[in-house]
């Protein structure tokens, strides 16, 4: 018997109990819908994360307060603040640096007549708008007039303004209450998007003197802190030439050596790289728990599989009674339980692709996942599944094999 008419034998034995073999696809089905919606949020996930860092540029290099000790715990210097507007100056004219740009970061509340949202409050010099390759939508960036005289004007971030415009048209000239302080509205970012902590629309900024004297007051070594050092490096090639010698001139200034250093200084190319290993990580993680409902279903093949053996036990002694061989039994059953289990995959692919399109309409925090269907996932899915009919078919079928023509014919 060849597997083209096992096939065709299986779909007719299949038919005969219509709503059995229905029960038991969909263990299978919705095994693999789980599998496949998890894997595509969470690359969907991955891909828009990855998306959002890649945007702003690999080739900048940031200088954090504060150092990451053995086992990637942060020494605590962070929280008191370590980094001056002097380091950020000592850092201009070293090689390969095409910008720095040191920010102040903060939270707090905006509000316009009866609008208010709570955002991320970011006092920046001029070269920040270069250095993220931010655009105007409607006004113009902080100037450096602005930073000299310690303007109260604010630039709004594309969902900060939808919030309390509206719009971005019409925001530039009004003004909005920082913490209650009145500021005046000089321009609008273009939308770059986002999600979560990434979303890039969803913060304003004021020039950075504004923000050390209004917004924050915290010292260190007799000048205002800085949160964070922006290094744009000439080209990616150069990040790690850049990463050591901004490390060699911090430990000059701060008199530090390595392992007691009180700054951190990371790439895009590392965070890039941490959050891919995070995300992939967790889509693994997901898939593995949506996995274990497609185990339960293989589960339901095998009963039902060995309930079939029992109901044809004389059928199966009459065809080893006119020649069948073993094999040809043991064939016939296995293919049966892996149609079960691919016909279970089609469907649940399809149902899985659903599901995630479903949760990708979903707001959360503002924005969406647009989930990502690769065909390694589809693959992954469809031979896991057909796997899983297959191991779990084994049993059955090798008990259907071995029974002895007389007795299968005894059977009542």
């Amino acid at each position: 018997m060849n597997i083209a008419q096992s096939f065709l034998e299986s779909l007719d034995s299949l038919s005969a109990n219509k709503l059995r073999s229905m029960l038991t696809v969909l263990g299978i089905v919705i095994g693999v819908a789980a599998v496949i919606a998890m894997l595509s949020i969470g690359q969907g996930a991955q891909h828009s994360i990855t998306s959002q860092i890649e945007s702003v540029g690999t080739n900048l290099v940031y200088v954090s307060p504060g150092a990451v000790r053995e086992g990637g715990v942060s020494s605590g210097a962070g929280s008191a603040g370590t980094l001056t507007i002097d380091d950020a100056n000592a850092l201009v004219n070293l090689p390969y640096v095409v910008t720095v740009a040191p920010e102040v970061d903060s939270r707090g509340q905006v509000t316009y007549l009866g609008q208010n949202t709570n955002t991320r409050i970011i006092g920046v010099t001029p070269d920040y708008q270069t250095l993220r390759s931010f655009t105007m939508a409607d006004g113009e960036f902080i100037s450096q007039s602005n930073l000299v005289t310690r303007s109260s004007v604010v630039v709004l971030g594309s969902a900060v303004a939808d919030q309390l415009f509206g719009g971005t048209a019409g925001a530039v000239g009004q003004n909005v209450r920082i913490r209650g302080q009145p500021y005046r509205v000089v321009g609008v970012l273009t939308s770059k998007g986002g999600t979560g902590f990434l979303n890039q629309d969803d913060q304003i900024l004021v020039p950075l003197t504004t923000a050390q004297t209004r917004l924050s007051n915290s010292f260190f070594r007799g000048a205002n802190v800085i949160n964070t050092i922006n290094i744009e490096a000439d080209s990616p090639n150069h990040v790690q030439t850049v990463i050591s010698e901004v490390t060699d001139e911090m430990r000059i200034r701060h008199n530090t050596s390595p392992g007691t250093d009180d700054f951190t200084v990371s790439s895009q190319q590392d965070i890039l790289g941490a959050i891919s290993q995070v995300t992939t990580t967790l889509t693994i993680f997901l898939g593995g728990i949506a996995g274990i409902s497609l185990l339960v279903g293989g589960i339901g093949i095998m009963n039902i599989m060995l309930t079939s053996v029992t109901e044809r036990t004389r059928e199966i002694g009459l065809r080893k009674a006119v020649g069948a061989r073993r094999s040809d039994i043991l064939v016939q059953f296995l293919v049966e339980s892996m149609v079960l289990s691919l016909l279970g995959g089609i469907i649940g692919i399809a149902l899985g692709w659903g599901i995630s399109q479903i949760v990708g309409l979903v707001q959360m925090g503002g924005s969406t996942i647009t989930p990502l269907l690769t065909l390694s996932s589809i693959l992954l899915a469809t031979l896991f599944s057909m796997a899983v009919g297959l191991f779990f078919g084994i049993y059955p079928a090798s008990r259907a094999a071995r029974l002895q023509p007389v007795e299968a014919l005894r059977y009542e």
